[in-house]
């Protein structure tokens, strides 16, 4: 199993997302989106919906792992396959360099491409708000993107991942305090926090060792509880201390100014498109820990 994800993360990091294959056919996350646009039309109505929407998750994940056991049973190479298709470490770092790319070329451009990868406005930002929404993104996504299905492939196989997709999709969809999703998706919000605990603690150390600044950890765990979210704020106050970077901190959402508090605020403020490229690095090396663990995993299990 091991070395079934193994070659699946260097067939993500050397392909990523074709884009031709997915004009084609639907990516199976996208699938996973329908399936839960589809319960939130037609079962988020009604008395009860807290227990309405534990159960639809419930269903969506049995679901989900369904599927993913039917695929094992093709072969080693399907499951390769598919995990490497669930896995988003290439796209995530592509997506995360457009942005210092974009950003060396003047600051609207900049705006334009965070603004792909962050749901925050991006009018107002200057040239070290964008930087820091870059770094954040990447820090929170390679959490959710790469360790946590990684994690989960190895605790469930592909079961455990695709079923680790769908709650993560779900979250993303349905997990929010609204008046609509308020109850609805809180069976899910709670799932992802739960599924994300240990993902998000093993992506914050593993930036720490692979930067070899563990010794700054007091104030990883000082800062990281600061986050709104139980887990983003672990990789997130990693690659602030990391980089000796200023993040969070104040950001509009929907025109409206939230006055969150700043993460490493000892760090430096002035964050640039050299501190995300910077931080796109610090992802390679992790993945490559993360490859590196999961090689020797297989060897000895």
């Amino acid at each position: 199993m091991s070395l079934i994800l193994a070659c699946a993360m260097a067939l993500d990091a050397a392909f990523g997302e074709p884009d031709e294959v997915w004009d084609r056919v639907h990516h199976p996350a996208v699938l996973m989106g329908k399936a839960v646009g589809w319960a939130d039309d037609k079962l988020n109505h009604g008395k009860g919906r807290i227990v309405t929407g534990a159960v639809t998750i419930a269903g969506l994940v049995a679901l989900a792992a369904t599927i993913g056991w039917g695929i094992a049973q093709i072969g080693w190479l399907a499951e390769i396959v598919v995990a490497a298709i669930l896995l988003a470490h290439r796209s995530l770092v592509d997506h995360v360099t457009a942005v210092a790319d974009a950003l060396a070329e003047g600051l609207p451009e900049g705006r334009r491409a965070v603004g792909m990868i962050v749901g925050r406005d991006t009018g107002g930002m200057d040239a070290a708000d964008v930087s820091r929404a870059a770094i954040e993104s990447a820090a929170e996504n390679f959490s959710d993107g790469v360790v946590a299905p990684a994690f989960w492939f190895l605790i469930g196989g592909l079961p455990g991942m695709l079923a680790y997709k769908m709650v993560n999709t779900a979250d993303s969809m349905i997990g929010y305090r609204t008046p609509r999703h308020e109850q609805f998706g809180k069976a899910a919000a709670r799932l992802d926090d739960v599924m994300n605990w240990v993902p998000a603690r093993i992506t914050a150390a593993l930036i720490l060792v692979v930067t070899r600044s563990f010794a700054a950890r007091d104030r990883v765990f000082r800062d990281a509880p600061l986050h709104r979210s139980p887990n983003a704020g672990w990789p997130e106050a990693a690659m602030a201390v990391a980089l000796d970077v200023a993040l969070a901190g104040p950001r509009s959402y929907h025109g409206e100014i939230r006055d969150y508090p700043w993460v490493n605020a000892e760090g430096a403020h002035a964050v640039s498109g050299d501190d995300i490229d910077a931080a796109v690095g610090v992802l390679w090396r992790v993945w490559a820990a993360v490859l590196g663990l999961v090689i020797l995993l297989g060897i000895v299990w």
